[in-house]
């Protein structure tokens, strides 16, 4: 026991000290001003097959919508599976290697935590990434190499994406997923803007404290668009928070950009 007391108290106080780079930085530096987030569009299809600029809506807006929390723009890189379509996003190609160099690149450059966000589709043995398919070891292993021994948000939005939680568990970690392992999620037809996930974590992100406060606003939007229109089985997004994380999410609130002057 006195080993182990000794490995959470060590995380813990690895997660506090990352506070201090971002608040020496001065009053207008949030607690994620040196995070580095990566945002993946994961596919292009429609579950009918058919094309749908669902996944990289998501991917656009969530990555501006962690700058307007308090994440840096320049560390916030992006993936698409169609690259070349965004030239005012440039995101990268989203594939395995692209993605696990932009994910060390950032925790090179901005070493106080990190956060991992893929919108896409998905099945019991993982998300689709292109024509491949990004499995719960292989992401750990990719998050393990690149943010270890620091805080870590990672936000898989995905039909079945609860099985990733088991592989990702780690006391300084938080896991946010659109479904339980054996439910699919909502919201990927051809003319949808965002899966029902991805736009609850938009339309809650502006009113949310911290990320425990936005998990569960997330939660119970989906729960209600999802009785709204019908969709069933409930979806029942999953959150997973290590011991050594949870007591110090409420200390990293969202920052909040200046209302204009009239």
């Amino acid at each position: 026991m006195r080993g182990a007391a000794g490995i959470v108290f060590g995380v813990l106080l690895l997660s506090l000290l990352s506070l201090a780079p971002a608040c020496a930085q001065g009053p207008a530096a949030g607690p994620f001003a040196k995070w580095s987030a990566v945002v993946v569009a994961g596919d292009w299809r429609a579950h009918s097959g058919g094309p749908t600029e669902a996944f990289d809506n998501a991917r656009r807006d969530v990555a501006h919508a962690l700058t307007e929390m308090g994440f840096d723009p320049s560390e916030v890189r992006q993936f698409s599976v169609r690259p070349e379509r965004y030239p005012k996003e440039a995101p990268g190609l989203s594939a395995v290697r692209p993605i696990h160099a932009g994910l060390k690149e950032g925790a090179r450059t901005s070493t106080a935590g990190c956060l991992f966000y893929i919108s896409s589709h998905g099945g019991p043995d993982g998300a689709q990434l292109g024509e491949d398919l990004l499995r719960p070891s292989l992401l750990a292993a990719m998050i393990n190499d690149a943010c270890p021994s620091r805080p870590t948000v990672v936000v898989i939005s995905a039909c079945f994406s609860g099985v990733f939680i088991p592989a990702l568990q780690k006391p300084d970690r938080m896991v946010l997923t659109a479904a339980r392992p054996d439910r699919a999620s909502f919201g990927c037809g051809e003319s949808d803007k965002y899966p029902f996930f991805d736009d609850c974590f938009l339309s809650s992100a502006p009113d949310a404290r911290n990320f425990i406060a936005l998990s569960a606003a997330v939660q119970a939007c989906v729960a209600r668009k999802e009785k709204e229109v019908g969709a069933e089985p409930a979806s029942e997004p999953q959150v997973w928070i290590g011991p050594a994380l949870r007591p110090f999410l409420p200390l990293y609130p969202f920052s909040r950009p200046k209302a204009r002057a009239p």
